[in-house]
């Protein structure tokens, strides 16, 4: 940078610093501009992205299929004992795991609530009856001990693996590892602990939200069966359901769409109800993805609306400093400054003025989501483009707004500025 402009920005500097007040009021039209972009953008972008890890939690190439109660027939509903037979049955996952194309492997899911009892503490647990092939598809962090393989399937071993969210219910620790569990009268051996991941609410929910432990498919099958009892409003109902989800897994991202259409062929075949229900883990991200892109759309047009109020402050405030200098320019015109020297001062100052605004800005963008994140919860992403794209934002301003008022400064006549009063 050549002295010349190093000079005209001290000489901006002084000259905004001679109307301190003005000059920091017409400041803050830029630091509340800049600071409500950077802190809208960034409470956008840590919603979206709360959203988007829950949903590639799910697996972009998985599909998941659950079993939903259809309505009953009203004709039963008199009856003090009924069976409600609906949802997934190991012949769909069989079918699906073997015959259709476009699948890796397929992973049945029976949920179950047992009372659990480890030494002298008992409680209500929620089980899940799955395959070892649960553990490379919903990947959980290893805490202690091992996860079950296909020898405890194989060989229906009375084998648990508790969630830490279980763990932690039923005051375990690594030492549990070893010890019996007991779950519905049947003793299991704590083989291993994995951690939990607990549902946080909303639509989008990982397959194991809220599971406290992890037993071998065979064994809750041979052991437990599929009739559960329910009572409510004084009668016992009773339901038999043999698989409450199965996820699926297609060979890429590419094929899911071919392996769900393939899915959802094959269960109308052999359904003739409405008892399951299929998310597309996939689809779910795209939508989210492009809802994301809106959000943070509409939420920059709304703050940009604060940086053009910024601006138009710059502009008038800039106007009446040509005004009141206009006697200034006469002189500095007649002992021989051109036009663009006039020019780039005026822009020199507004320059000035507005990236002061915007660095401090940029300050208070980055302290209100900090507090938004403490006191409200709320996950909150400070990126670094919106923090150039603000800056850039409001330099970009004081060049726009700051350029008619220098060009107005420039266009006067020397001698009309010297009789200026």
């Amino acid at each position: 940078m050549s002295a010349a402009y190093v000079r005209e920005i001290q000489q901006g500097i002084l000259n905004l610093l001679l109307h301190k007040l003005r000059s920091f009021l017409t400041m803050l039209g830029v630091v509340f501009g800049v600071g409500s972009v950077v802190a809208m953008l960034a409470v956008g972008e840590g919603a979206s992205h709360d959203a988007l890890e829950r949903i590639r939690k799910l697996g972009s190439s998985n599909i998941i299929v659950q079993s939903i109660k259809p309505v009953e027939n009203s004709s039963s509903s008199n009856l003090p004992v009924r069976i409600s037979v609906y949802g997934l049955t190991y012949g769909d996952f069989d079918r699906v795991a073997e015959t259709l194309p476009d699948i890796r492997r397929a992973v049945p899911v029976k949920l179950l609530r047992k009372e659990g009892q480890l030494e002298d503490r008992t409680m209500d647990l929620r089980l899940v009856g799955t395959t070892p092939d649960w553990f490379d598809l919903v990947r959980r962090p290893l805490i202690a001990g091992r996860t079950m393989n296909q020898i405890d399937l194989d060989t229906h071993a009375s084998v648990v693996v508790l969630t830490e969210q279980g763990a932690r219910r039923l005051l375990a620790t690594q030492e549990t590892i070893g010890q019996s569990l007991r779950l519905g009268g049947v003793f299991f051996e704590v083989v291993g602990i994995i951690q939990s991941e607990v549902s946080q609410g909303g639509s989008v929910q990982t397959p194991d939200s809220e599971i406290d432990a992890y037993i071998p498919l065979s064994v809750a099958r041979g052991r437990f069966g599929d009739l559960s009892t329910i009572f409510a409003a004084g009668s016992r109902i009773r339901e038999s359901v043999e698989l409450h989800q199965i996820i699926v897994e297609a060979e890429s991202t590419d094929s899911v769409e071919n392996a769900a259409a393939g899915v959802e062929h094959m269960l109308k075949r052999f359904h003739d109800r409405e008892d399951y229900r299929m998310s597309i883990p996939l689809a779910l991200l795209q939508e989210a993805e492009a809802t994301k892109r809106t959000f943070s759309i509409v939420l920059g047009s709304i703050a940009g609306i604060s940086l053009l109020v910024g601006g138009i402050g710059i502009m008038n405030i800039m106007l009446a400093s040509v005004t009141e200098r206009t006697r200034e320019i006469g002189i500095r015109r007649a002992i021989g400054a051109k036009r663009k020297q006039i020019i780039r001062q005026f822009l020199m100052e507004t320059v000035v003025l507005s990236s002061l605004g915007g660095f401090v800005g940029m300050m208070l963008g980055l302290l209100i989501p900090m507090l938004i994140t403490h006191f409200a919860g709320m996950p909150t992403i400070v990126t670094p483009i919106s923090l150039l794209l603000s800056l850039g934002i409001s330099m970009g301003i004081g060049i726009v707004f700051g350029l008619y008022p220098a060009a107005r400064a420039a266009a006067l006549d020397p001698i009309v500025a010297l009789r200026h009063e």
